[in-house]
């Protein structure tokens, strides 16, 4: 079988498993699962956007009206959640508007959707804590452990920002965004390509403290997800700003992740833990990392030197998500992709599916079958 043909063959399952997952959460949003089986809330956690994302992308691909559909409702849902400002105390705003009302803006041009995600960037922009120069990930202005807190999934939501600078003309959005993507590339990005989770910062005059992490093995271990938010956050930071640092941060996280991969080259929870039989995988993190290698290589120049490793190394990462990880030969299955993991260390959701899993593993095929670039920019 084809390379090609197995994406295609890998998309059309996912397809399928949307559509019943549609019946199944019965308009709830899925997180993460136990026993095989989703788990559902109401809008209420930073992953739901990821549910819309994989609505779009099916309706994309089938152009069945009745994914568009149930995509709208979740815009609508997305819609009331920020008129209510329903938990929404975190950097995550980006991973929310951007694959829910952003996504309906670029397919369809709804002028109420750019206005809803427009809404979104400025809750995201008033996250800014201008004393310490970056935008707070966790918790209320002023929070004792949070204040000063940095993680590296930022990078993912700053493209909410480059977008709202792109729509509107407002500098600030591209501004803070810029700032912020700096201060990562210079903090949480170590000297021999790896990376921290986390890192602290004094909030009244933003003097670094310390990095650290949250849900890696060790402060000073590599949290594989957290690398492949890196290798993705900064191909988009390249996107918007075509700052060469930020591409080459880029590759060289990239060439660490897969200078890394095990034998059926999909990575365990952290570069750093003990390896043994019981050690736990994290799906999520090959899949992330495939999208982010995709961007990356639409940018690098066709003579860089490492462009067929990085060619060569997404097509490892996906053919192993797909021939081993994928639940293709499951077609009652929730998930897209087996063993992902939410937090090992912390005892959650060890050994799941994951919703961003499942949304980067369908983002990842449609770049490789239909040349999509998901939608984080237009």
């Amino acid at each position: 079988m084809s390379r090609l043909s197995l994406w295609k063959q890998a998309i059309e399952d996912a397809v399928q498993k949307t559509r019943a997952n549609i019946a199944r959460f019965g308009g709830q949003f899925p997180h993460v699962s136990e026993n095989g089986k989703y788990l559902l809330n109401d809008n209420t956690d930073w992953t739901d956007g990821f549910w819309s994302g994989i609505l779009w992308l099916a309706y994309e691909y089938s152009k069945d009206e009745a994914i568009r559909d149930a995509a709208e409702k979740t815009v609508e849902n997305f819609r009331d959640r920020l008129n209510t400002m329903k938990s929404l105390d975190h950097h995550d705003i980006g991973f929310l508007y951007s694959l829910s009302s952003k996504a309906q803006w670029m397919i369809e041009k709804d002028e109420a959707a750019r206005e809803l995600t427009i809404a979104a960037a400025d809750v995201l922009l008033r996250r800014w804590r201008p004393k310490a120069g970056l935008i707070q990930a966790w918790g209320r202005e002023g929070d004792t452990e949070n204040g000063g807190r940095i993680i590296i999934d930022c990078l993912m939501n700053l493209p909410l920002l480059y977008w709202a600078y792109e729509q509107t003309g407002n500098e600030d959005y591209k501004n803070k965004a810029i700032l912020h993507t700096e201060k990562s590339r210079r903090f949480l990005v170590r000297g021999d390509d790896s990376s921290y989770h986390t890192f602290w910062f004094n909030p009244e005059n933003g003097e670094p403290v310390r990095g650290g992490t949250h849900q890696g093995n060790t402060d000073g271990s590599t949290w594989t997800r957290g690398q492949s938010w890196g290798v993705y956050g900064f191909a988009l930071g390249y996107h918007y700003t075509k700052d060469d640092r930020y591409l080459d941060t880029s590759k060289r996280m990239a060439k660490y992740f897969l200078e890394r991969l095990p034998e059926d080259n999909v990575v365990y929870w952290d570069f750093d833990v003990e390896i043994t039989p019981e050690t736990k995988r994290d799906s999520s993190a090959s899949a992330i990392t495939a999208c982010g290698i995709l961007e990356l290589l639409k940018h690098l120049p066709e003579n860089d030197p490492d462009r067929a490793y990085l060619e060569e190394g997404v097509q490892k990462t996906m053919e192993g998500l797909v021939k081993h990880y994928s639940t293709m030969n499951q077609p009652d299955a929730e998930g897209f992709i087996e063993h992902g993991s939410y937090a090992v260390r912390l005892g959650h959701s060890p050994d799941d599916f994951m919703i961003w899993g499942d949304y980067y593993y369908l983002e990842a095929l449609m770049r490789l079958e239909k040349n999509h670039k998901g939608y984080w920019y237009e």
